[in-house]
C-alpha cells in the first residue's frame, strides 16, 4: 500500500470521475469499489500511471482550490496535447500550463524539459524560460526550447 495517496471527495460525482479519469491516463483502471447504501458506491480506489487515489462519492461537496495541484511531466506535445485537451473538455484553462478539470481538481501540465531548464545554472537562459512560460496557457516545448537556446 502506498504511503501517501491522494484522496478526492467528490460527492455525487465519483462514478463520473473515477471513469473520467481511467480514461484519460494509459493503464487506469478502478480497482476496488466500497459499498454504499442502497445499491451505490461509497468510495472508488483508482489507479493511474501507477499512482493509487481514493474517490468518495459522499460526503460535503467542496470545491477543490488550485492551491493543491497534481502534476503531469510529459515527455513531449504530442503527450502534454492529450492530457491538456482530455482535462480541459468541460474544465478551464488557467496560465502557465494550469487548468482545472471538470470537477474542479488542479492539474499542471508541463514538458519534462521545463524543471530541468526553470534551475538551470546559466541565469538568463533560466530567466528566458520562465518569461516565455508566463506569457503561456497551454505549454509547448517548442516554446520553452526556444527560449532556452536564445542566448
Amino acid at each position: 500500500m502506498q504511503k501517501i495517496t491522494p484522496f478526492l471527495t467528490l460527492a455525487g460525482r465519483a462514478t463520473e470521475a473515477a471513469n473520467f479519469y481511467t480514461g484519460i491516463f494509459k493503464d487506469g483502471k478502478i480497482t476496488s469499489t466500497m459499498p454504499g447504501p442502497n445499491n451505490t458506491v461509497m468510495a472508488y480506489t483508482i489507479e493511474i500511471e501507477g499512482q493509487p487515489f481514493y474517490i468518495l462519492n459522499m460526503g460535503v461537496n467542496e470545491k477543490p482550490t488550485p492551491a493543491i495541484s497534481f502534476f503531469i511531466n510529459c515527455k513531449n506535445q504530442e503527450e502534454l496535447d492529450h492530457y491538456w485537451n482530455s482535462l480541459t473538455d468541460g474544465g478551464s484553462p488557467i496560465q502557465c500550463g494550469w487548468l482545472t478539470d471538470k470537477f474542479g481538481v488542479a492539474w499542471q501540465v508541463v514538458p519534462d524539459i521545463l524543471m530541468k531548464y526553470m534551475v538551470d545554472k546559466n541565469p538568463v537562459k533560466a530567466g528566458n524560460v520562465a518569461q516565455a512560460m508566463m506569457k503561456m496557457v497551454k505549454l509547448d516545448f517548442k516554446g520553452i526550447q526556444d527560449a532556452y537556446d536564445k542566448e
